[in-house]
């Protein structure tokens, strides 16, 4: 019966997958010949500091297994890289051995499109620290976790102190700038934070390093980033930034535990929140990290580019790629598909704006054919979930922008059933939330996140090379903080991390959507940064806001506790306003207080269900409002009201296995199920092939298996979807899978 039933769930939620604008679906190239020797990576936590000569001796008996990194600061255990049957048997006999993590593909957050004045920057130079400097985040030591920095650039020269690239194993962490490999992300990242020269960034008189994890592709392994954390730790860093991340929604992944530990040791972790947004559940690891500072993105004043299709719902914003024509359209334009853009596809092209398809062959190669016939404009497309940034040689004689995949393809299908006239709509906005930044809660803690917001939209920064251009996504937002916390730490040098934290929240601003109306706390957090009020504030609330947990009948009322810090020369009087009110909650709250100078009290916060909620709703959010002197804090809250529909499953991704005929597989289960399962159908027709994989009663995390492919699929495409129930809820995800090219 049990296998009856999961065989209707993966009907069923297949049949949704297929027929639902919101389902995940796509298609990886078919799969290359694969080695039965097949490499991977594994981080294995351990009980006590781990000793390079005990692991090396314990790897006598296995023929592939190398050590990669030993990580004793920011997370104590070790990775490996080797086949993935040694990988496990070691895993098995090494008896230091707590838990073991697959290593996960680690990206940066930005997509490719001078906002100091909006944060309150300019403000801040008029303020001096105990020495009698301006505040420009001199004698600070800022370390940016991303794909290097180019460190000649005029405007970094100056600040860069050093480093190291844990991509090439050396101390140059230079941006690579190579045709084929060239990134640009950390040296954007760092002109923001530390430029000082023809743009100034934040806090430009810090001193910078660089830890290169993120290689060609602007992709990294787990162990990478581990060891960078671990090196920042031990190179004393104040401040470190991470405009990078994961689609995993989990507190435990070895990263966010990672950046807890650096926190506790004295640095300020500063990491982007995600490109995933508008939905709930997308912030990813290591913005799940509860002690780090989580930045989602928010908009300047700007005028940005979306484009308009006719019977495709809602604009789609445009991000012009690097040295592309400006993208400037004031009439409607016709609109062709171009394939991948190689010549020849490209036809009947003349007068149009040609969509094409990423991959295949390069950005330039694709605007240069479209061009060649007779095309006004191009627009890529991604072939993965997501945005995506690229440049193109400044040649290229037509504007170009980039759009995600799922409008890519919408577009695409429409221009089969009928010709397609798109308009370019210029929308004026600030202070507006990004609809790419992540949101959350975080699952299992329920935490809200982000913390803060900064501006991420089109900003203009340094690129290798000495040029300049402008990108957006949460890794522009991101570094505007890590600038913010600089400056922080310059006025204020003995501030732990969590008061640094606390003060950019307690004086940031709520922001509003289009109708007026606030944003949730699981999608701004606080609200955007203003480090000016920052840096004067009279008194710190810590933590910066609350979370509940889950609240039910059963279980109707839950205690927090926040510390109240006053920092100022005065004695400060402290009472909190319940101006709102609401039915179904009654808020125990202390009787107004004074605290001294440099004095702090920790006080309780009680939360009370008074009735059930009858509605659909399930998570309740808002803000106390704390009256400190004369400021007005704002504490934002959230909590459940009974089992919210986080994502079951996520992070499912499918690769070749290590010997002919075989998959791997993982997912991840933030609260783990009570059934997971693999079904397999035809693409073509939809019917049912077998089931892959099924377990029941799994606990928490990721979950990883190597199956061999039944042999009826042979040259057939096959969808795989994985699908996990937990508390009455189910979730899926899918992976159409090609498998012309697999061994038997």
């Amino acid at each position: 019966m049990k296998n009856i039933r999961v065989f209707f769930i993966a009907v069923c939620l297949l049949f949704i997958s297929f027929h639902s604008s919101s389902a995940h679906s796509w298609e990886i190239p078919p799969y290359p010949k694969t080695s039965t020797n097949e490499e991977t990576i594994m981080i294995f936590s351990t009980s006590e500091r781990p000793d390079e000569n005990v692991i090396q001796s314990s790897l006598s008996g296995y023929r592939t297994l190398k050590i990669r990194y030993l990580f004793t600061d920011a997370f104590t255990g070790f990775s490996l890289k080797g086949q993935k049957h040694e990988l496990e048997q070691f895993a098995k006999n090494f008896h230091q051995v707590k838990t073991v993590f697959e290593s996960n593909v680690y990206t940066t957050d930005f997509i490719n499109s001078g906002n100091n004045q909006l944060i309150g920057t300019e403000g801040v130079r008029g303020i001096r620290d105990r020495y009698g400097n301006r505040l420009t985040g001199k004698g600070v030591n800022v370390g940016v976790i991303d794909t290097g920095i180019d460190y000649n650039h005029p405007d970094l020269i100056g600040s860069y102190k050093g480093g190291f690239d844990f991509v090439d194993g050396d101390e140059n962490p230079l941006e690579a700038m190579d045709r084929k490999g060239m990134t640009i992300h950390g040296t954007h990242v760092a002109g923001i934070i530390a430029a000082n020269g023809k743009m100034h960034g934040v806090a430009p008189e810090v001193n910078l390093y660089s830890y290169r994890v993120l290689g060609p592709g602007g992709k990294g392994t787990t162990d990478q980033v581990l060891a960078a954390i671990d090196r920042s730790i031990k190179d004393k860093m104040d401040v470190i930034n991470l405009s990078l991340g994961t689609n995993i929604n989990g507190p435990d992944l070895p990263v966010s535990m990672a950046l807890n530990n650096a926190v506790a040791k004295g640095i300020i972790a500063v990491t982007s929140n995600g490109n995933s947004g508008p939905n709930m559940w997308t912030v990813g690891s290591p913005g799940t990290s509860s002690s780090a500072i989580s930045v989602g993105a928010s908009t300047p004043t700007l005028n940005s580019p979306y484009l308009s299709v006719p019977s495709i719902n809602g604009n789609i914003p445009l991000s012009p790629l690097h040295g592309s024509k400006k993208w400037s359209f004031d009439r409607s334009v016709p609109l062709v598909d171009g394939g991948i853009g190689k010549r020849g596809e490209i036809k009947k092209a003349e007068g149009k704006i040609v969509l094409i398809k990423r991959g295949g062959n390069t950005f330039t190669e694709k605007v240069l054919n479209a061009a060649k016939a007779g095309a006004l404009g191009v627009i890529l497309y991604n072939n993965t979930d997501g945005e995506f940034a690229g440049m193109v040689d400044k040649e290229c004689p037509i504007p170009v922008a980039s759009i995600p995949r799922n409008s890519g393809e919408k577009i695409q299908s429409e221009t089969k059933r009928k010709a397609l006239l798109a308009t370019t709509i210029y929308k004026k906005e600030a202070d507006l939330l990004a609809d790419f930044s992540s949101r959350g809660p975080v699952t299992v803690n329920w935490s809200v996140k982000p913390d803060v917001t900064a501006p991420g939209v089109a900003i203009n920064s340094t690129i290798p090379r000495g040029d300049y251009t402008a990108l957006q996504g949460t890794s522009m937002a991101a570094p505007f903080v890590t600038g913010a916390a600089a400056l922080m730490k310059q006025a204020h040098p003995t501030w732990k991390p969590e008061e640094v934290k606390a003060a950019l929240m307690n004086t940031a601003k709520p922001l509003f959507d289009h109708n007026e109306k606030l944003y949730k706390v699981f999608e701004q957090g606080a609200g955007r940064i203003q480090v000016e009020k920052a840096v004067k504030t009279q008194s710190l609330v810590i933590p910066g806001s609350l979370s509940f947990g889950i609240l039910t009948e059963d279980f109707k009322d839950r205690t927090r506790y926040l510390t109240i810090k006053n920092t100022s020369n005065t004695v400060q009087h402290y009472s909190f306003n319940q101006e709102t009110f609401h039915p179904n909650i009654r808020w125990e709250l202390p009787q107004s207080f004074y605290i001294k100078p440099n004095e702090k009290k920790r006080i309780p916060i009680r939360v009370i269900l008074t009735r059930k909620f009858w509605d659909e709703k399930e998570i309740v959010d808002g803000r106390l409002t704390l009256e400190a002197g004369h400021q007005k804090i704002n504490i934002p809250y959230l909590f459940a009201v009974k089992e919210p529909s986080y994502p079951r499953i996520m992070g499912f991704s499918i690769v070749p296995g290590d010997k002919p005929g075989y998959i791997r597989y993982e997912a991840y289960l933030p609260m783990g199920a009570e059934e997971f399962g693999i079904a397999l159908f035809d693409s073509e027709t939809l019917s049912f092939i077998e089931f892959l994989d099924f377990k029941d009663h799994i606990g928490a995390g990721m979950i990883d298996n190597q199956l061999s492919l039944p042999k009826q699929t042979f040259l057939r495409k096959i969808t795989a979807v994985a699908f996990a129930k937990n508390k009455g809820e189910e979730d899926f995800e899918e992976w159409s899978i090609p498998l012309k090219n697999i061994e038997y």
